[in-house]
């Protein structure tokens, strides 16, 4: 997706309290299916791949299985430490996966949530496949962020102050309606396995909403790695508009809206 993805994937440990309180997690039906679906119990092991500030570390470690969680940000990794005291049965270890030392273990499940485009496709799945035991399970988990007609949404009532700030970012764009994501997004989805090292992807949708202040909102867009990637002097003066748009014409509260996914298949042997 980008050319320097490790350090771009790096661009949240600038922020990691921010990243923690105001980025979305994952609905508990999605780990309920993804026990179901990959049979993991008291005794598995998993393995996390970018946990982040550990809001999917800490779901899974209530379902009771053993986690090692790799994070390449530092203090990103402090703070998922801090966030997961709690359980005994969670290790947080800082390295990019790519260069992680697996030290010869090997894992019944290994689940990415909201990080896999940031491994390196030429040796993420090859390397995932290895760190599995024969029979286990890749589990992709994400966010995506959707529209549904007629209903107000944050970049449509914003694009003029975009292009004001910021003009002809090609990241800039409506989200794509529910219906269109459901029928189309299949499979593993953006992230199509290169190696053909796992079987087809079961796929489940969960929609969700975080309903947002303007500044809220902003903070939302602070802590991802599109508007992280502005410069500072672009990125202010833009949210800072897109803030006041929401507090004035939009009564202070706007809809965020995602379909969470979970994508997950089998080893092959």
């Amino acid at each position: 997706m980008f050319p320097n993805r490790p350090e771009l994937g790096q661009v949240f440990n600038e922020v990691p309290a921010l990243y923690d309180r105001i980025r979305p997690g994952y609905p508990a039906e999605l780990f309920a299916d993804l026990r179901t679906i990959t049979g993991l119990h008291e005794r598995a092991s998993v393995l996390e791949v970018g946990c982040g500030t550990g809001q999917a570390t800490r779901s899974l470690a209530a379902l009771g299985c053993s986690v090692t969680a790799v994070e390449p940000g530092a203090d990103m990794a402090a703070l998922a430490r801090r966030r997961i005291a709690a359980f005994r049965n969670v290790e947080v270890e800082t390295s990019t996966f790519e260069e992680w030392d697996d030290r010869g273990r090997r894992f019944d499940t290994v689940v990415a949530a909201s990080s896999w485009h940031w491994v390196d496709p030429s040796i993420g799945w090859r390397r995932a496949h290895r760190l599995l035991r024969p029979g286990g399970w890749l589990a992709l988990l994400g966010n995506v962020v959707i529209r549904r007609p007629g209903e107000p949404e944050v970049y449509a009532e914003t694009a003029d102050l975009h292009e004001r700030f910021c003009p002809g970012n090609p990241g800039w764009g409506h989200p794509p309606l529910e219906d269109v994501v459901r029928a189309h997004d299949t499979g593993w989805g953006p992230a199509e396995d290169p190696a053909g090292v796992f079987g087809p992807a079961t796929v489940h949708w969960y929609p969700t909403v975080q309903w947002l202040t303007g500044d809220g909102f902003a903070d939302l867009l602070r802590s991802t790695s599109l508007y992280r990637r502005l410069a500072r002097e672009v990125r202010e003066p833009l949210l800072d508009a897109i803030a006041e748009h929401i507090r004035t014409r939009m009564d202070n509260r706007a809809a965020r809206r995602y379909l969470s996914v979970l994508r997950a298949g089998q080893r092959t042997d």
